[in-house]
C-alpha cells in the first residue's frame, strides 16, 4: 500500500513569478512532474512529450490515503490547479489540500531557511544529491522565455536534447534531496499542530483578496503626476544643477556647494530632525521637504497588486506561513501585506472621502503631499467580494500581556484584567504612574506617550537604543520626551543613569545620536521600568541561564518558570507552553560565556553564527506565544463563518455576509479566546467593520 508520494513540478510561463505564485500558474504549462513513491526509485512524467501519465502516479494521486509531499507546497499545487496544461486528476490532488505536507514549511518550523539550495548546504549534502552547479542555467533555459533579442522565444526539448536530459536528471535530484532533508529534519513542530494551521493557511492563500484596480490605477496616477511636479520644483529650486531631488549625490553636492551643509545621508530621519531647525534657510527647507516627498515609495504597493491579481481581481499567497523564522509568524509576499506604509493621521479620520478624492483625479486638490496620501491608502485598495464586508479584529497588547503572563507578574496581570473589565486604568498610563510612583489619574497626554515608548521598548531588555529604534518607528522625538521627564526622574535612576553615560563616553561605545540629556533620560527610565516589572527583568537572566546550562548539558531539561529548555543532537528547544517549540541550531557557550547558535543573519540574508541573550530570547519566547494565541482562534474563527483572508501581524482581516450577526464584537471574541494552554493569561481583542481595510 502505497503511503507516501514525493512530487516536484519544472514549468515554463510567459509570467514572472515574482508576480506571485498565483497570477504565475494561471499562465504556466508544467513541462516535467519527476516523482518517488515511498522508498522507490526517482521517476520522470514528460508532459512535453505528451506521454500519458504513469499508472502509478495516477494511483497516488487519486488515493484519498496517500500523504503528497514537495518542497514548496504553495507552488507545486497551484500549479497543479491552475496550469493550461493540467487534467482532472491533477486538479483533485491540488484541492485536497489535507493530503500536503510542505518540506519548506517543515524547514522554516525548525529555524532553517525555506530553500533547498541552503537546506542541502547546511547539512552537508554531495553534490550528487544537492542542486548540480548548472541547475540555475537550466531553469533559466527551458522554465523562462529567451532574452527579446534572440531569435529563439523558447529553449525546449526538440531545440536543446542534450541540456533537457540534464535538467530531467536535475528534476530528479530535487526528489533525492527533498526525501534526505525530511528525514534529517526533526519533527518538534512539523507535522503535529501545526500542520493542520498550515492547511488552514493554504485555504487562506487560496482564497486571497479582492483589490480595487480602480483605486490602484488611480493612485499610481496621482503619484507619477506629483512625481513629476516635484522634479520641476526641485529643478527651480537648484536653479536647473538638479532634475530630480531622487538624485541622491547630486542633491548632496547641491546642499554643500549652495548652503554649506553636509548631510550624511538623505535618510526620512536625518532630513526630519534639518526640516525642524528654525534656522534653516526657507529655500533650504522647501528642497528637503522635497526630497522627503520625493522619496516615499507611493506606487510599489499599487503595482504589485495589479501584477499579482488573477483574473477575477483578487490576488492570492500574500502569505507565507512561518516565514518570519523561528517566531512562526506569518511573513508577507507579492504585495507584502505586513509592511504597509502607515497612514497619517489626516486620512485615517476620513478614510472614505479620501479614497474617493484620489479615485476622482482630485488628489492635488485636497492633498498637500500626494506622494504620503497615496502610500497611506495602500490599506484601502483591499476590499471585500460582492455581497460581503470586511470584519478585523486585532489582539489587544498580545506581547504586553505574554511577556507578564510568562514572568508571573501579577500587578501587571490583575491590571490587564482590570482594563479589560473597565475598572483599570489604560496601560500606558499604567506604566508610566508605576515607574514615577504617581496616581494613573495625574499622568498627562504626554506622560502617557512615554508610558508607551517604555512598554514597546523595555520589555527585551532594551536601554536607549531600544528607544532610539521604537521612537523612529512611532515618530517619537527622544529630545522632546528627555524635556518633559527629565526634571521628574528620581534621584536614585539619574545618578545611575549619568554614571553609565559617563563610562559609555570614556568607553567611545555609543550613544544612538542622542543627545547627553536625551541618553540620560532613556537610561533613567530602563531603570525606573525594570524597578517597577522584578519578574520580567528577572526571567532575562533565567532564560539565559537555561539556554546555557542545557547548551552544556544535552539531554538534560532546565526550566525557566513556564519554559523548558533541553538540547537534542544538535538541536536545542525552548519548549513553550503550547506543547510547540522554538528551535536553535548549533548551540554555543563561547569562552567567554557569550551564548550563539546557527541561523540566518536579517541583514546579510546568509547562514552564520549569531549571538544571543536572555532578553532577545524572551522577545522571540514572547513573539512565538503571541502567534501560537493567534493560531490557535483561527479555526473558530473561519468555523464561525468568517472567512480569513489575510493576517496582518496579530490581527485578522475576514470576509463575512454583509449581515448584522456578524460584526467586530463576535470576531474579537472569538480571536481573544484562551487556547487549552494559556486558560489565565488575560486577553482582549478590538476591531471593526467596513469596505474597505484601514489601519485599525
Amino acid at each position: 500500500m502505497i503511503k507516501t508520494l514525493w512530487w516536484d513540478s519544472e514549468t515554463f510561463s510567459e509570467t514572472p513569478i515574482k508576480n506571485g505564485t498565483y497570477r504565475y500558474a494561471q499562465d504556466c504549462e508544467i513541462m516535467l512532474g519527476t516523482y518517488a513513491i515511498d522508498d522507490g526509485a526517482e521517476q520522470e512524467w514528460d508532459l512535453t512529450a505528451n506521454e500519458l501519465m504513469p499508472d502509478d502516479l495516477t494511483d497516488a494521486l487519486l488515493d484519498p490515503d496517500v500523504i503528497i509531499k514537495a518542497r514548496n507546497v504553495m507552488f507545486d499545487r497551484t500549479v497543479m490547479r491552475l496550469a493550461r496544461n493540467t487534467n482532472p486528476i491533477l486538479i483533485q490532488a491540488g484541492e485536497a489540500i489535507t493530503r500536503w505536507q510542505c518540506g519548506m514549511v517543515k524547514s522554516l518550523a525548525h529555524s532553517l531557511p525555506g530553500s533547498l539550495d541552503a537546506n542541502c548546504e547546511i547539512f552537508r549534502l554531495g553534490e550528487d544529491v544537492a542542486k548540480i552547479k548548472e541547475g540555475k542555467a537550466l531553469i533559466q533555459l527551458f522554465c523562462k522565455p529567451r532574452p527579446k533579442k534572440t531569435k529563439l522565444r523558447r529553449a525546449t526539448a526538440e531545440t536543446h536534447p542534450a541540456e533537457w536530459q540534464r535538467f530531467i536528471e536535475y528534476a530528479k535530484n530535487d526528489i533525492t534531496a527533498m526525501r534526505i532533508l525530511d528525514a534529517k529534519i526533526p519533527d518538534y513542530n512539523y507535522p503535529s499542530v501545526e500542520l493542520s494551521h498550515w492547511h488552514l493557511d493554504q485555504k487562506i492563500n487560496d482564497r486571497g483578496v479582492l483589490i480595487d484596480l480602480d483605486l490602484a490605477h488611480a493612485a499610481i496616477a496621482a503619484a507619477e503626476e506629483a512625481k513629476a511636479t516635484l522634479s520641476a520644483e526641485c529643478l527651480a529650486l537648484t536653479n536647473g544643477e538638479v532634475e530630480s531631488a531622487t538624485k541622491r549625490d547630486k542633491l548632496l553636492a547641491h546642499l554643500l556647494l549652495e548652503y554649506g551643509v553636509d548631510l550624511p545621508d538623505l535618510q526620512a530621519s536625518t532630513l526630519e530632525r534639518r526640516v525642524n531647525d528654525p534656522d534653516l534657510p526657507e529655500a533650504m527647507r522647501e528642497l528637503l521637504i522635497n526630497r522627503m516627498q520625493a522619496s516615499m515609495g507611493s506606487t510599489s504597493k499599487y503595482k504589485a497588486m495589479l501584477k499579482a491579481v488573477n483574473d477575477d481581481g483578487r490576488a492570492r499567497g500574500l502569505l507565507q506561513f512561518n516565514g518570519a523564522g523561528r517566531t512562526s509568524r506569518w511573513a508577507g509576499r507579492t504585495i507584502q501585506p505586513q509592511n504597509m506604509f502607515r497612514p497619517p493621521k489626516y486620512l485615517s479620520k476620513d478614510w472614505e472621502f479620501s479614497v474617493e478624492a484620489v479615485k476622482a483625479g482630485a488628489a492635488s486638490l485636497f492633498f498637500d503631499n500626494v506622494m504620503e496620501a497615496t502610500a497611506g491608502l495602500a490599506r484601502a485598495a483591499l476590499i471585500p467580494g460582492g455581497g460581503k464586508k470586511f470584519v478585523v479584529a486585532d489582539l489587544s497588547n498580545i506581547e504586553g500581556r505574554d511577556q507578564a503572563w510568562l514572568a508571573g507578574e501579577e500587578w501587571k496581570l490583575q491590571a490587564f484584567r482590570d482594563f479589560d473589565d473597565g475598572t483599570g486604568p489604560d496601560l500606558y498610563k499604567l506604566a508610566y504612574s508605576k515607574s514615577f510612583r504617581i496616581s494613573p489619574d495625574e499622568v498627562t497626554g504626554d506622560q502617557r506617550q512615554i508610558g508607551k515608548v517604555m512598554e514597546l521598548a523595555l520589555g527585551y531588555g532594551g536601554g536607549a537604543g531600544a528607544f532610539a529604534t521604537f521612537a523612529l518607528a512611532y515618530n517619537i522625538d527622544l529630545e522632546e520626551l528627555a524635556e518633559i521627564a527629565f526634571d521628574t526622574i528620581p534621584e536614585w535612576a539619574l545618578r545611575e543613569a549619568e554614571d553609565f553615560y559617563h563610562w559609555m563616553t570614556k568607553q567611545k561605545r555609543n550613544t544612538f545620536g542622542l543627545s547627553p540629556k536625551a541618553f540620560v533620560t532613556c537610561e533613567s527610565l530602563k531603570r525606573m521600568w525594570r524597578a517597577a516589572h522584578p519578574n520580567i527583568s528577572a526571567h532575562w537572566g533565567e532564560i539565559d541561564e537555561a539556554f546555557r546550562s542545557a547548551t552544556q548539558n544535552p539531554g538534560k531539561r532546565f526550566t525557566a518558570r513556564r519554559l523548558t529548555v533541553i538540547r537534542t543532537g544538535n538541536w536545542l528547544r525552548i519548549i513553550l507552553p503550547s506543547g510547540r517549540s522554538l528551535c536553535y541550531p548549533a548551540p554555543q557557550v563561547a569562552e567567554k560565556g557569550e551564548l550563539s547558535y546557527m541561523g540566518i543573519n536579517q541583514y546579510t540574508r546568509k547562514w552564520e553564527r549569531r549571538k544571543t541573550y536572555g532578553g532577545s530570547l524572551f522577545e522571540n519566547v514572547c513573539q512565538t506565544v503571541a502567534c501560537h494565541v493567534l493560531k490557535d482562534a483561527m479555526p473558530g474563527i473561519e468555523a464561525a463563518g468568517y472567512e480569513i483572508c489575510l493576517t496582518v501581524h496579530d490581527e485578522v482581516i475576514c470576509e463575512a455576509p454583509d449581515t448584522e450577526e456578524y460584526d467586530e464584537d463576535v470576531l474579537s471574541e472569538l480571536l481573544a479566546a484562551n487556547p487549552p494552554w494559556a486558560l489565565d493569561m488575560p486577553l482582549a481583542a478590538a476591531g471593526f467593520q467596513g469596505y474597505r481595510y484601514r489601519k485599525g
